[in-house]
């Protein structure tokens, strides 16, 4: 809101530039000239390399669209905030107009969704037309994290199988999408704060690759499982079988990091954090309720 002699300062700058404006057309508007004129009569007496310039008023169609403008002009802002602080007569703002929106959207939203509302998790998952939805929210909201097709990304989980670091009910995935989730390895080598010598990184990365059958140095395994039996296994579990919410499962092929001894060597020195983010303040409940069937979905059997 501006004070009252900014106000003022706005609408008579405007009144004068459209006054102006307007007298200038008309003070320039003339009848057209005759060949009957004298020569020097029928110029403005410019001359550019040879070419002289006719003195001719705009032609009518022009004329009358510059009129119709500041018609136009006169209209809005008597319609229209835009002068001062005056609101206009129809008492439009953007904020107004974007609660009508709302409304309009609600109703939609309301016919799109409402059909599904009373459907379970496990039957929206199987209804195609509801997955065509699913679709589209996933590729404008979990794509660019976890692909196209759901496969996932290094750093972020494949979301088409059977591995689910933090569950794969529908309770626990629509948990994930609302409140995010934060997973971290601590740093285990010394230069990074932890304990474990350089040496002991190789022998446990052994040992763990031992563990999902990949080829390994078996001379380093069973310094490797001592270790991991002092270091790891709280977290991973004995075998490194994992625990949900926890620790992933280390005695499979599933791997978000890559299963290479070099990757698994960082991770174990170095250290992971993973943050999934929190949606419940982006997305509406039932885009997010549509969200979860959808991830259901990618991992049912055919």
């Amino acid at each position: 809101m501006l004070t009252t002699f900014w106000s003022w300062w706005v609408i008579v700058l405007t009144v004068a530039n459209l006054v102006l404006v307007t007298w200038l057309l008309f003070a320039n508007k003339k009848v057209a000239v005759s060949d009957d004129d004298e020569p020097e009569n029928q110029t403005t007496g410019h001359v550019y390399d040879g070419i002289e310039e006719y003195d001719n008023p705009l032609p009518k169609w022009w004329f009358q669209m510059f009129v119709l403008t500041l018609v136009f002009a006169v209209v809005y802002f008597f319609l229209y905030p835009g002068l001062g602080n005056y609101k206009g007569y129809l008492n439009w703002t953007s904020i107004n107009q974007w609660e009508r929106e709302v409304e309009k959207t609600q109703v939609q939203y309301s016919k799109t969704f409402g059909q599904y509302a009373d459907m379970k998790i496990e039957d929206l998952a199987r209804d195609t037309k509801a997955m065509k939805i699913g679709t589209r929210l996933f590729a404008n909201n979990c794509a660019v994290c976890h692909g196209a097709d759901g496969g996932g990304n290094e750093g972020f989980p494949n979301l088409t199988d059977k591995d689910w670091l933090w569950g794969g009910s529908p309770e626990a995935i629509a948990a994930s999408i609302s409140h995010g989730r934060i997973g971290m390895m601590p740093p285990q080598g010394k230069a990074y704060g932890g304990n474990l010598e350089e040496a002991q990184v190789v022998a446990v990365a052994e040992y763990v690759m031992s563990l999902s059958g990949q080829e390994h140095d078996a001379s380093k395994v069973a310094a490797g499982e001592k270790v991991f039996n002092q270091v790891c296994f709280v977290c991973h579990q004995p075998g490194g079988k994992g625990m949900v919410g926890l620790a992933p499962n280390l005695a499979d092929d599933i791997w978000l990091y890559s299963g290479s001894a070099e990757k698994i060597r960082h991770t174990i020195r170095t250290g992971r954090t993973n943050v999934m983010p929190a949606q419940e303040e982006k997305l509406r409940a039932e885009k997010i309720r549509m969200l979860t069937a959808y991830v259901y979905s990618l991992s049912l059997e055919d």
